[in-house]
């Protein structure tokens, strides 16, 4: 009876964590989209209340009709704003509204980091914006970060590069490590690969992965 049960034991665990292991990902991803959903329609809910007063009638009063609308508001509102500052006098009004914020002090320091951790993500791939690996927390166990900037010592002259080491499965708590560049090891991943591993906790990863650095070659 035993082995029976046990045997019953394994094989139910085996199948929930099938399930999971399926399920997990789409779940996640529900998540995400309910999440972005829920704020896009909350932004957008005055909009709609606002037309709703205009073209009184019971029709507006339906709660997913409320919600498509808004939705549906704010994805415009941000396509216009979007458009507006790719244009010559967008982009000249939109400075001067950067500009008006930087000189709020608090608002300030937030806007500015923001949008510069933004800038750096959504940039694509140069010389100074990579995946690497660092020595973290303890020399000869790696790191995946992301090299940000490099930068140079004031007193040395040496090259330094700063490192942000995001956390596994929450991302957006992270460590800022500035370290001599010599000691940061540029990979082979794209920034999606990175954030796959991340997010992941490194079950979707690319089959291999520079982990050694490259050494230069030597002169004949």
């Amino acid at each position: 009876m035993r082995p029976v049960l046990a045997h019953l034991l394994r094989d139910a665990q085996r199948n929930v964590f099938a399930g999971i292991i399926t399920i997990g990902p789409l779940f996640i991803t529900w998540l995400v989209f309910s999440f972005v959903l829920s704020n896009l329609a909350k932004a957008g809910l005055p909009a709609v209340q606002l037309l709703g007063a205009v073209f009184p009638g019971n029709w507006i009063e339906q709660p997913w009709l409320q919600s498509v609308l808004a939705v549906l508001a704010t994805l415009v509102v941000l396509y216009v704003v979007g458009r507006v500052t790719s244009l010559v006098v967008g982009r000249e009004a939109f400075n001067l509204f950067e500009a008006a914020l930087e000189r709020l002090p608090f608002v300030a320091k937030v806007y500015t980091s923001v949008r510069q951790l933004l800038d750096t993500m959504m940039a694509k791939k140069e010389a100074s914006q990579r995946v690497v690996l660092v020595d973290f927390p303890i020399e000869g166990h790696k790191s995946l970060g992301f090299l940000t900037r490099t930068l140079t010592d004031s007193s040395t002259g040496q090259q330094l590069a700063a490192v942000l080491l995001p956390n596994a499965i929450n991302p957006t708590s992270a460590f800022l490590q500035v370290l001599p560049l010599d000691r940061v090891t540029e990979t082979d991943l794209t920034m999606e690969q990175a954030m796959s591993m991340l997010l992941t906790g490194g079950a979707v990863s690319p089959e291999s992965i520079r982990f050694s650095p490259v050494e230069a070659s030597q002169p004949q």
